[in-house]
Parts: C-alpha cells; sequence; structure tokens
C-alpha cells in the first residue's frame, strides 16, 4: 500500500473515511487504535472475502496486514514525505470462519529514516493467532 502524509494523526473516524474510497474500504477494515506505536484495526469475515472452505482467504489477511503497517508509517510521517510497502512477509496459523472479526495488532520492530518495520500479529476473536506478518515499509521524502 502506498500512502502519502499530508496532516497529523488522525482520529479513528477520519482515517475510516480517508480509505473508505479504497481498497481498504471495499475490505471494510474498521480502526480501533491508531498510535505512532501502536495500530489495531477489525474484519468481518464476509462471504466474499473467504475461501472455498469458509474460512477468510488468505490474501485478506494480507491485505489487512499491509493496510495496518502503512497506516503506522503514514501517521508519522514528516509533511510532503509518503510510504509504499517494500516487502511483507507472512506465516499463516490459523483459519477465520464467516460471521467472526479477525483483529490486527501492530508495533514497530524498527523505524529508521528510510524504513519502518512492522510486526503485525492477526488473532481471532478468542484471541488465537491466525496469522504473522512482518513488513517492512520505505519513506519516500520529497527531494
Amino acid at each position: 500500500m502506498s500512502m502519502q502524509h499530508d496532516q497529523n494523526i488522525e482520529p479513528l473516524s477520519a482515517m475510516a473515511e480517508r480509505l473508505k474510497p479504497l481498497f481498504p474500504g471495499l475490505l471494510g477494515i474498521e480502526w480501533t487504535k491508531l498510535e505512532p506505536d501502536h495500530v489495531q484495526a477489525k474484519l468481518l469475515v464476509r462471504m466474499e472475502l473467504c475461501t472455498a472452505g469458509n474460512s477468510l482467504h488468505g490474501g485478506a489477511f494480507m491485505a489487512l496486514a499491509d493496510t495496518v503497517g502503512a497506516v503506522a508509517t503514514f501517521i508519522q510521517l514528516p509533511k510532503g514525505a509518503r510510504t509504499t510497502t517494500i516487502e511483507s512477509k507472512t506465516n499463516f496459523l490459523r483459519g477465520a470462519p464467516i460471521g467472526s472479526y479477525v483483529h490486527a495488532d501492530t508495533r514497530p520492530l524498527h523505524r529508521g529514516r528510510t524504513t519502518h518495520v512492522w510486526e503485525t500479529r492477526i488473532t481471532d476473536e478468542a484471541g488465537k493467532l491466525c496469522a504473522l506478518v512482518i513488513q517492512t515499509q520505505m519513506l519516500l521524502h520529497e527531494a
């Protein structure tokens, strides 16, 4: 996910509105925490996001993690800077059934001048780990 910064940290509702017309809005990502060291969101597992076994598709897990990692970087970019994902590694550990929520919890592993690395843990409603994602965001500064 690529994002350009033009404001300071936004309230949850403002982030939801900003992303509503984009892919994260299509997925239905709901923001629950936006802080520089901790971003959280949740996603309702709907039929159109599932694979043949009525379980959340791996791509939906990855898209959720990519979005929260990008937003975690975005909310702390200097004015005029932007970010883009340059690497992402996902381990899938368990499925999530239709009608349940998955919860993404993102925290920084590294925040440098040119890259941020985020660990996102996606859990089911019982708190069991469904996916673990390590993602690198590149920071693109104005020339």
